[in-house]
């Protein structure tokens, strides 16, 4: 029996040594991530065990989406006959947010022989070179660098734009951002139930911001807070843009920050994780527009009986 403990931003420092040698390339297995998805709906909890921590997400009104995490530890991989023996352990039949290379390690035959093993096409993430999108060189980008042009001539050549780090001082205005920034998108509607846990998740984040291993910016437009993004440590090569908004009625501006976010946040890491589509196909296409150096594909396993 494993017993589970929720997951709070107090947490953090305490959990943090079992990501120093954090090896998954999936988005989920960001500590702040873990923990800042957090609604009514859904819960993450945690357990410390066999010199790991366990993660359970666990579902109010779905349960059939209760699952777990791959045990992240910084000193070894459990294979598939020890996550078999954790999710009996922990009264879970199956684990999310597997990435596909994790199947390809350790065989299908071997993996076969525990668990059945579903896509999960939905979360799986982009990676992009940190380079690609800091320098934006060659014809592949020459869309984006004309509107990163045309924002500069109309609004940071005068004078109208401010970049800053994000921090406990300027988060609530992050936070009205977010309102405004929602209501374009109608990421409250009832068809929109990620782009809203997202919402919900970024404004835990922002409320917590100095409990969490983050960097951020914020851009403000004549004072005015129109874009924010924040990263967190994902892998020692790669990090993740956890949070990524921008106004998307001002031209040239969601392209000129997401520039400004690959040079200013990603020093010294060689991959920029841009999480999943959700299955969004707008979110999709504009991802796909930056030419991802590859796909991090995510799979489910799910306990053979």
């Amino acid at each position: 029996m494993i017993n589970f403990i929720s997951l709070t931003p107090r947490k953090h420092d305490h959990y943090r040594r079992f990501f120093e040698n954090q090896r998954y390339s999936l988005c989920a297995y960001a500590l702040s991530s873990i923990i800042a998805w957090t609604n009514k709906e859904h819960k993450p909890f945690g357990a410390e065990f066999d010199g790991a921590l366990i993660v359970a997400a666990e579902f109010e009104e779905f349960k059939k989406n209760r699952h777990l995490l791959l045990p992240i530890s910084p000193e070894r991989e459990f294979a598939p006959d020890a996550l078999a023996a954790v999710a009996k352990a922990a009264g879970h039949m199956q684990y999310w947010f597997v990435p596909e290379d994790y199947v390809t390690r350790f065989g299908e035959d071997t993996v076969g022989r525990y668990f059945q093993v579903k896509p999960h096409a939905a979360y799986d993430d982009y990676v992009y070179r940190v380079e690609d999108l800091a320098g934006l060189e060659g014809n592949r980008y020459s869309k984006k660098r004309n509107l990163i042009n045309q924002f500069r001539r109309d609004y940071v050549d005068r004078g109208k734009v401010n970049i800053e780090p994000i921090d406990p001082d300027n988060a609530e205005d992050c936070l009205f951002f977010l309102e405004a920034w929602c209501r374009e998108r109608d990421c409250d509607a009832d068809d929109q139930l990620d782009l809203s846990c997202e919402k919900r998740a970024a404004i835990n984040t922002l409320n917590h911001i100095a409990d969490f291993d983050l960097k951020g910016i914020l851009l403000r437009i004549d004072g005015k807070v129109s874009a924010f993004g924040i990263s967190a440590p994902l892998t020692r090569e790669m990090a993740t843009l956890q949070y990524e908004k921008a106004f998307g009625s001002i031209k040239g501006l969601y392209q000129y920050f997401d520039n400004a976010c690959a040079r200013m946040l990603f020093n010294g890491y060689v991959y920029l994780n841009k999480e999943s589509d959700m299955g969004i196909p707008g979110l999709a296409k504009a991802k796909k527009s930056y030419h991802p150096f590859k796909m991090v594909r995510s799979v489910k396993l799910i306990l053979n009986n």
